[in-house]
């Protein structure tokens, strides 16, 4: 019997081995997918905005891109711009350049008779490149006198009104305060490469001065007009919101290494007002939603994360994206293995939702409710079917294991998308937000102090809501810096209103 027991007992240890040996092969591969594969979720079906940040030029080339075709007219070949490429380029100043034949060579080769211009013909249209050129303006003001009461000894004199500056006792300019702000924040474009661009044109500017005229525009005109999205935020009654580390250094109390989170709050597609809102704080803590987002009732779009649970009186809808992104990871090297076979049903059931999804976009809110129960429901109806009989074919512990479980352990968060039609299928709109500040942080990697991180939130917002908007960020920026300064907005805090992305004032002059 002790043989028996002890040929039983080796038995179980090989099987908890062999389990071990494949958890450790799937990590292994997983982990090597993520350092050296791609960085997409690229299979058959895309879900809705997700797009991967590498890879750019395979992702986004296109082999029918606008270019100019051949049309064949009686014996030669012309070049025809397309319809497409003329609408690319309507906005833009166009210029005609004439070539000619210079005065010696107007001359006929047979008579020698001079040649007249008979007309003239379309060659091909270039888009030029003017760089950039930096000017200094020196602003003087007049003086008034009236003679009439010079001449009784009663003096009477007055000065013209000069603009307030965008940053007192400082040579920065709106445009250029903004165009600081659009290098780095648009273009991700550090500090310290600005510094050798504004070299080149013969400015000798210091990073520190940008990063002062940065933190103090941020401060004294972009805050206020923050503050005011932010009500306007709170009033929606469909949100998003993400969270990603930044590396702040100078946090008092804190190592220089420690993480810290930059929080993004957006306004959902279907709202009022496009408007996200950047807030950096120096935890993940779930007081910093629940402060943030007090007041607000109605439907949150997130993903897992457990801190939003603090947050009072909400109907969390979690994201579809998130559950397929899980089953996409759990795609084993072994493509013809069971598993393969199990986490591409998975795949498939999400692509399926993300499907019906864009068939929805025109709809209406209630159309969109109404269709999603026909159409959806019963997808999802399945899904969870499958779900509970194929939880108990895996390993917990293994990749799909683990998102199985996700889905289980947030059925109805995940569900809850159903309860009104405005309401998303995914977070891809508060993850879109947020990949600008994740793109720039791989070039400037870290901010300099909590009031450095704090403008930067600032700059981001106004970027981000002004794109949003579909303004041109820069137009946008030189607006607010050169019209804000002379507003009373302290006193009267409605005027910030005409200063909002969304205002028709602001629509017509930064497009």
């Amino acid at each position: 019997m002790s043989e028996v027991k002890s040929v039983k007992t080796l038995e179980n240890r090989i099987t908890e081995l062999e389990k071990e040996n494949k958890l450790l092969h799937e990590t292994v591969h997983h982990l090597t997918r993520k350092l050296f594969g791609r960085s997409s979720e690229k299979t058959s079906v895309l879900s809705v905005g997700q797009m991967s940040l590498f890879d750019e030029a395979e992702t986004e080339s296109n082999p029918k891109a606008v270019e100019p075709d051949l049309k064949q007219v009686e014996g030669y070949q012309r070049k025809k711009f397309d319809g497409q490429r003329k609408e690319l380029l309507k906005d833009l100043p166009h210029e005609k350049r004439f070539c000619t034949l210079l005065e010696d060579d107007r001359s006929c080769e047979e008579c020698q008779t001079t040649l007249v211009s008979v007309g003239e013909e379309f060659v091909r249209t270039e888009i030029e490149f003017i760089p950039a050129k930096v000017r200094v303006i020196d602003i003087y003001r007049e003086t008034f006198e009236c003679r009439s009461c010079r001449k009784n000894n009663l003096p009477y004199m007055e000065k013209a009104p000069v603009p307030s500056p965008v940053i007192q006792h400082s040579m920065a300019s709106p445009s250029t305060v903004a165009w600081v702000m659009h290098q780095k924040f648009v273009n991700a474009l550090p500090l310290y490469r600005q510094e050798k661009e504004w070299k080149t044109l013969g400015v000798e500017l210091s990073r520190a001065t940008m990063a002062n005229w940065i933190m103090v525009a941020a401060r004294d005109w972009l805050t206020p007009l923050l503050q005011r999205m932010h009500q306007k935020l709170l009033e929606e009654n469909f949100l998003h919101a993400d969270e990603t580390p930044v590396q702040v250094l100078n946090e008092e109390g804190r190592k220089n290494t420690t993480d810290s989170y930059m929080w993004v709050y957006s306004t959902s597609k279907h709202c009022k007002h496009p408007i996200r809102i950047f807030e950096y704080q120096p935890g993940r803590s779930g007081k910093y939603p629940q402060k943030f987002l007090k007041g607000f009732k109605g439907y949150l779009h997130s993903d897992a994360y457990s801190g939003y649970q603090k947050v009072e009186g909400i109907t969390r809808c979690l994201c579809w994206a998130h559950v397929r992104r899980n089953f996409v990871e759990a795609l084993p090297k072994d493509i013809h293995s069971p598993e393969a076979t199990l986490a591409s049903d998975g795949v498939r059931f999400c692509n399926e939702l993300f499907e019906i999804e864009k068939t929805l976009e025109g709809c209406s809110r209630e159309e969109r409710q109404s269709e999603r129960l026909k159409q959806e429901q019963p997808v999802l109806e399945a899904f969870w079917v499958w779900v509970d009989y194929t939880k108990n074919k895996v390993l917990p512990k293994s990749k799909l294991g683990q998102a199985l479980n996700y889905a289980i352990n947030h059925k109805q968060e995940l569900m809850n998308y159903l309860l009104d039609g405005n309401c998303a299928i995914s977070n891809n709109l508060a993850e879109n937000s947020i990949r600008p500040f994740t793109i720039g942080r791989k070039n400037w990697l870290f901010s300099g102090s909590p009031k450095g991180a704090t403008a930067s939130a600032a700059v981001y917002s106004m970027i981000e809501t002004a794109k949003a908007n579909g303004l041109n960020p820069y137009k946008y920026l030189c607006f607010i810096f050169k019209e804000l300064p002379g507003v009373q907005f302290g006193q009267y805090p409605e005027f910030l209103e005409d200063y909002l992305p969304w205002s028709p004032d602001v629509q017509a002059v930064c497009k």
